[in-house]
């Protein structure tokens, strides 16, 4: 494979980042291409929530969340990896949005976790499932 790999984080479980995040890594470094890490943030601009929220929340929110991702990546991966690392912030529908960055870089593979299910999920969480269902790329899910 010398396509990229893209990582999707979801940043509100660090452990469960952590794991997805050092396996799409690895899975980079194996065939030596480059590594693009997402997070997908709520369309915070729709008309019936744009009124709760102050005019600059959505840039503000994009800049603390690629914030986030560079520190995630750096204590995860140390500095020297993480300057090669591409961070990318989409706005939208999570698996929508995941799929849309995988398809604009290229990615040939896309690694996402997914939850333990519950009684709303079962095997995947929602997002997972349909970035499974409807990725044109491969997908490799971690417990």
């Amino acid at each position: 494979m010398s396509k990229p790999v893209l990582c999707a984080l979801e940043l509100s479980d660090r452990s469960c980042d952590e794991k997805v995040l050092t396996q799409a890594a690895r899975l980079a470094d194996l065939d030596g291409v480059q590594l693009d890490v997402v997070n997908v943030l709520p369309d915070f601009g729709e008309s019936w929530v744009s009124g709760f929220f102050e005019e600059h929340h959505h840039e503000k929110a994009v800049k603390d969340t690629t914030e986030r991702l560079g520190e995630l990546c750096a204590s995860v991966l140390g500095e020297k990896r993480n300057a090669k690392v591409r961070h990318l912030v989409a706005t939208g529908t999570a698996y929508q949005e995941i799929l849309k960055v995988a398809e604009t870089a290229g990615s040939g593979l896309i690694v996402i976790g997914a939850h333990k299910p519950d009684l709303k999920d079962y095997l995947l969480g929602p997002n997972a499932a349909r970035v499974i269902r409807h990725s044109d790329c491969s997908v490799f899910v971690v417990r």
